[in-house]
């Protein structure tokens, strides 16, 4: 599936992805972890703005179906941008009332209003200003490959039904996803910079002349 219509899918569905190293399933009884939500709540409390560089893995089984590579920037609250260079050039912007996806390949930009289901999506996990808590259950923490390992499964309706974080002290460093269907998204951040002053302009989408705005813009 094309990079395009994969992030279509999800952010139509009100959902949105990050990444996952290979899925870890925990039972119905698994407890949350007190040292689970100390790490994530550290992120979340000491994290405002970040920017990043990014691959993206998406795996069906063992199979590899599209690796992207691209750049992200993150604001608190509900501030959100996401660029995928290669091989499909994609930009996803929430600038906090709205979310625009803009595939270049398809001359097209699709704007949807932001509403309180796109703020329990995975994604908005990093850049939301809600309480992770009301969206998300913290099941288990665990170490692994170096990081600490937060897994989260959403209390409400979701496309997904695990979010894993893997966090470098406070810096998260990948998110593993897997959907309903087992699908595998893995996304590892590089170059990750922590709050660093960022404009709400970079949350701003200009619309090149000659490409069709569907949606509310």
């Amino acid at each position: 599936m094309g990079s395009g219509k994969f992030w279509r899918r999800r952010l139509r569905s009100l959902t949105s992805a990050a990444f996952l190293l290979s899925a870890v399933v925990t039972s119905a009884s698994a407890q949350p972890d007190a040292g689970g939500i100390a790490t994530l709540e550290a992120f979340l409390n000491g994290v405002h703005t970040l920017t990043a560089d990014f691959k993206q893995e998406i795996w069906n089984a063992e199979e590899l179906q599209q690796t992207d590579t691209g750049s992200l920037s993150m604001k608190r609250p509900n501030r959100f941008r996401w660029t995928s260079h290669q091989p499909t050039e994609l930009t996803i912007v929430a600038d906090g009332e709205r979310l625009w996806i803009y595939d270049v390949e398809l001359a097209q930009v699709t704007v949807t209003p932001f509403d309180d289901t796109i703020g329990s999506s995975p994604a908005m996990l990093l850049s939301g200003g809600r309480d992770v808590r009301e969206e998300f259950e913290v099941v288990q923490a665990y170490p692994a490959d170096g990081l600490d390992w937060v897994e989260l499964e959403p209390k409400g309706s979701s496309d997904f039904s695990s979010v894993s974080i893997g966090f470098s002290g406070t810096e998260p460093r990948r998110l593993e996803l897997v959907d309903g269907l087992g699908q595998v998204t893995r996304i590892e951040l590089d170059n990750l910079v922590v709050n660093p002053e960022i404009g709400d302009d970079v949350f701003e989408l200009e619309v090149p002349a000659g490409v069709d705005v569907n949606g509310e813009g």
